[in-house]
């Protein structure tokens, strides 16, 4: 038997607070930079992931229950959010992002930066929209 990839539906976990909406979704096996996370001027949060690198010379592959990546995730949001101020942290599996409420749905195409090989960020400084700095890691 072979390894297969397959496009996964990923799970998530929307949370509400005052200031932000957080999301939390696991999507192991990925690095950093194999990760895109979208806000649309429409209001839809879609997480994206790649897988790059395969698991090599598996010499008889037995069972084959799961897989990691490649990972498709879109939803609505349930309230505008400032995209551009959005924190986004990977580790451990798990994507997180923080989207800082607004007015109006502020989209952005976002990315992680590489902190080791399987932990990232991006420091838009949700929750503090008057200091955030408008600038795409």
């Amino acid at each position: 038997m072979q390894e297969q990839l397959k496009r996964q539906h990923v799970p998530v976990k929307v949370y509400r607070s005052a200031q932000r909406l957080m999301v939390a979704a696991p999507m192991p096996g990925l690095e950093p930079e194999d990760i895109v996370v979208e806000v649309t001027p429409k209001g839809s949060l879609v997480l994206h992931g790649e897988l790059r690198g395969r698991l090599k010379e598996i010499k008889e592959l037995l069972l084959d229950e799961w897989s990691a990546g490649a990972y498709h995730r879109e939803l609505a949001l349930s309230a505008p959010v400032d995209a551009e101020c959005a924190n986004l942290t990977y580790g451990n599996g798990v994507l997180t992002v923080a989207l800082p409420l607004s007015t109006q749905t502020r989209p952005a195409h976002l990315t992680l930066k590489r902190v080791t090989p399987t932990h990232g960020e991006r420091k838009g400084n949700a929750g503090h929209p008057p200091t955030c700095i408008h600038v795409q890691a």
